[in-house]
């Protein structure tokens, strides 16, 4: 059973430092494109990084380039989002997302309907 849980989230100030992390479980992480995802009481859900199953390409949004940086250990199946200079507006609810691909390729996706399997979230509310 594929299984990816998030953990890392909370409050923090402005211009602080987190990082988000997601184990997976059940599958192999390496045959995987992944992504993160943010979503704010009252607006719809946003990507805020992703990456290749290849070649690990990755994409950041402007709002966020810069600022984060998306990983992966292959190894202990984690991904990593990494957030520095956070800001009020970074408050959100952050979902990890993980695309299975057939064959190796270097596409990112910054779709959410494209991925396959999603962790239950973690909160991070950015505050003074």
């Amino acid at each position: 059973q594929v299984q990816l849980v998030e953990s890392g989230g909370g409050l923090v100030q402005p211009g602080s430092s987190l990082r988000l992390s997601c184990e997976g479980s059940g599958f192999h992480l390496d045959d995987y494109a992944i992504g993160w995802f943010r979503q704010a009481p009252g607006k719809e859900r946003e990507v805020v990084s992703c990456m290749s199953e290849t070649d690990d390409n990755t994409w950041y949004p402007d709002f966020v380039k810069g600022r984060f940086t998306i990983s992966r250990d292959g190894v202990k199946s984690m991904i990593y989002l990494q957030m520095n200079n956070l800001k009020p507006e970074d408050t959100a609810v952050y979902y990890c997302a993980a695309k299975y691909e057939a064959v190796d390729t270097t596409e990112f996706y910054t779709d959410a309907d494209e991925y396959d399997y999603w962790g239950q979230g973690t909160q991070v509310t950015v505050s003074s």
